[in-house]
């Protein structure tokens, strides 16, 4: 008779669970994270077999966090991973690519701290691997939550395929230190060279297509819905930072990254300590020549100052730490055959011309496109079909092409453009032979020309600065497309159900003409209807919809800006906006003096900002997304509580008691915008020594001019 599932694990049961638990934990750290297994894997199978037929005989013996419990069960189908904010934002790490660059950097930071030499700095040195961001969240010691980095403000919830990582420790280990209250470790996810190689190998044994690289495969399988697939992966954790560590305090770098090891944080042993920024560069170099030795694809050195405190110090920009880089490994450079030159049509109109490449490997990524990015800089590379051109991958950039190696020469190949028919060619003429679409040169010896009209609509295109532009941004499907598919995108309104393919037979069904017509499908009669009738579509999926545009209708500012396809205006852009204009009205209203004003806002883009508010068809975009019930939300100002919450300020002259980067950086931390000209905007000028013109402009427009004492007394610093 078969045992009760029921039944309570008697003692014996109880203490045989825990030490199978212990072994397995530990041969587990051993295997992945120390490359020092004590058994074999049939010895290990065998112990997880009688933990798994205990628990199952004892349901009170099954802990969360037991090494049976790595793999969760699955998603439902349709389900998407949930949103979660970053409690503290992933931000990107400034890539330099010459030691030149490096240098630079290190003289902003001595000039912002006021150091004369940084040859007495300590850095933390480490690999950069090419791997994707992940977020561990540790309570008590148990692994509670995985996210991915998403737009490094939002990212995903993976925590069920992150537990299927081998190396990543499901509970801390505390018997060399107390674990904190909670921990957030950072680090890359990815797969080793030899075990992606083995895993592609098992893939055609199948019959199944290899995977093109270890980047784009662990990319993948963290996106799966079930993690008994993701757990055939085989997925590695390798840890480069802790942003939040509650119940412990470190002065540096390494004392931090000791206390990870210490809980059991897999690290990928090649980090260092060095001091002085020459040891900085001698350490990237030592690496670089080691490049294809190394177990994993690494494109770089990431360089930290360890000491925690001039870390606070420094802070950072809007989209980077200020005390720490990346130092790029030096380009791959292969050659291979230029097959066509396409012209395509961009969101906001531009014309680009794009190469397709006879599919080449670099740097572990296979490439069979690139962009040629203006018809200028493609007439000066003298690119013909069919030469075999250079191509240059530096780091994580999208390779680019650098020259020719070799001219097209004589006659074609046999089969040449066969490869291309249907991507870029007509069905064919009367005659049988295939006819490229315009802006298409495919014909071997043929060079590129821009053509007399769109490629997508016909319109003639017009020439701005270097960049040709299609002007019929209403009547031109890929603007169409492109623009809807921005509003709905991540970042905007993130409007899942909707992608491009969604939003193109929205098109071609006549339910939608543009953009903000998005938000009236769930308004006007007849609509629901028609999309339950669309391939692909049903009513659970239509009322998931529906759910979401009534959901996202009120948005905050920043995001709301980020969709209109305003050129240049991307999500760190938006928000820098939302930050100094309060609404929309606002912000609409604004002259160039006051947008100029702003810092970190070009000419270009006050440019950009002026004419787009101008146009008609722009101004009924926002009049048809009024009408559709979307309201955006102003943004709460940050540390508004502070001496300078909500206030603009201007420096001139030179500061005794600061440095002006350090002064600008407290100004913003208690809530004020620092700007770079006075304006009627402004609201105070700090004068310092030597104080210029922008005293007279602010005496002239009645601006509340403070010399450097009494800012410091109101900083209270």
């Amino acid at each position: 008779m078969a045992p009760s599932k029921n039944k309570r694990a008697d003692p014996a049961s109880a203490a045989r669970a825990g030490e199978l638990r212990r072994a397995l934990s530990r041969h587990s750290e051993l295997y992945y994270t120390k490359s020092a297994p004590e058994i074999s894997d049939a010895d290990y199978d065998a112990l997880f077999l009688e933990l798994s037929r205990l628990e199952e005989r004892f349901p009170d013996l099954l802990v969360p966090d037991s090494p049976t419990q790595r793999v969760g069960a699955p998603l439902p189908d349709g389900t998407s991973f949930e949103k979660v904010p970053h409690a503290v934002p992933m931000l990107s790490i400034d890539s330099l690519f010459s030691a030149d660059e490096v240098r630079e950097f290190e003289e902003r930071i001595l000039r912002f701290v006021g150091l004369e030499s940084g040859d007495a700095l300590e850095w933390s040195v480490e690999p950069k691997f090419d791997g994707v961001s992940a977020a561990l969240i540790y309570a008590e010691g148990r692994l509670v939550r995985g996210i991915t980095r998403g737009d490094g403000r939002v990212g995903e919830d993976v925590t069920l395929n992150l537990k299927t990582v081998g190396n990543i420790p499901l509970v801390l280990d505390s018997k060399l230190r107390p674990v904190p209250e909670l921990l957030e470790v950072r680090g890359e996810v990815l797969i080793g060279i030899e075990n992606f190689r083995s895993f592609n190998e098992g893939r055609l044994a199948r019959g199944s297509e290899p995977l093109a690289n270890p980047r784009n495969a662990t990319s993948g399988a963290l996106r799966r819905n079930d993690p008994a697939e993701v757990a055939r992966y085989p997925l590695e954790f390798h840890a480069y930072s802790a942003v939040r560590v509650e119940g412990g305090e470190f002065a540096t770098g390494t004392d931090l990254y000791a206390a990870l090891e210490e809980w059991g944080i897999p690290f990928s042993g090649h980090q260092r300590l060095v001091t002085g920024l020459a040891a900085c560069l001698e350490y990237h170099d030592n690496l670089e020549a080691q490049r294809a030795s190394l177990p994993f694809e690494v494109d770089g050195v990431v360089c930290k100052l360890n000491d925690l405190a001039l870390r606070e110090r420094l802070g950072r920009t809007a989209r980077a730490m200020r005390w720490q880089f990346a130092h790029k490994f030096a380009p791959i450079e292969v050659s291979t055959r230029l097959c066509a030159i396409e012209l395509s049509v961009g969101a906001n109109g531009r014309l680009t011309p794009r190469a397709h490449l006879a599919a080449v490997e670099v740097g572990g990524v296979t490439v069979r496109h690139t962009t040629l990015h203006n018809a200028e800089h493609l007439a000066n590379l003298g690119l013909r079909v069919g030469d075999l051109v250079f191509l240059h991958r530096a780091g994580d950039v999208i390779p680019q092409i650098t020259g020719v190696a070799q001219a097209a020469s004589g006659r074609a190949p046999a089969g040449w453009g066969e490869s291309l028919s249907g991507e870029l060619l007509e069905d064919g003429s009367a005659e049988g032979e295939a006819v490229p679409r315009m802006g298409v040169a495919w014909r071997f010896g043929e060079a590129f020309e821009m053509p007399a009209g769109c490629p997508a609509c016909g319109t003639p295109p017009i020439l701005e600065g270097k960049l040709w532009h299609c002007p019929n941004s209403a009547g031109c499907r890929p603007q169409v497309i492109g623009r809807s598919a921005r509003l709905a995108g991540r970042g905007a309104f993130e409007i899942d159900s909707l992608g491009e393919k969604q939003i193109a037979q929205l098109l071609d069904e006549s339910l939608i003409e543009g953009p903000a017509d998005l938000f009236h499908l769930d308004r006007e009669p007849g609509r629901r209807e028609a999309l339950i009738e669309l391939k692909g579509w049903g009513e659970k999926s239509v009322e998931k919809l529906f759910t979401q545009l009534e959901e996202r209708r009120r948005l905050p500012f920043a995001r709301f800006l980020a969709g209109l396809s305003i050129p240049q205006v991307g999500p760190q852009t938006a928000r820098l906006l939302a930050g100094n204009f309060a609404n929309l009205d606002e912000l609409r209203g604004a002259d160039e003096e006051s947008l100029c004003a702003i810092d970190q806002l070009g000419p270009d883009v006050v440019e950009g900002l002026l004419n787009w508010f101008k146009t008609e068809r722009n101004q009924a975009l926002l009049e048809r997304l009024r009408t559709g019930g979307v309201t955006p939300i102003a943004s709460e100002p940050t540390a508004s509580e502070g001496a300078f919450g909500g206030k603009t300020v201007v420096f001139t002259g030179s500061l005794e008691g600061m440095t002006r980067a350090e002064a600008k950086q407290a100004i913003e931390t208690q809530g004020g915008r620092v700007a770079s000209s006075v304006s009627a905007r402004t609201d105070f000028l700090i004068v310092g020594g030597k104080p210029g013109s922008k005293a007279r402009k602010a005496k002239d427009l009645g601006v509340c001019v403070m010399l450097e004492p009494e800012f410091l007394d109101r900083l209270g610093s």
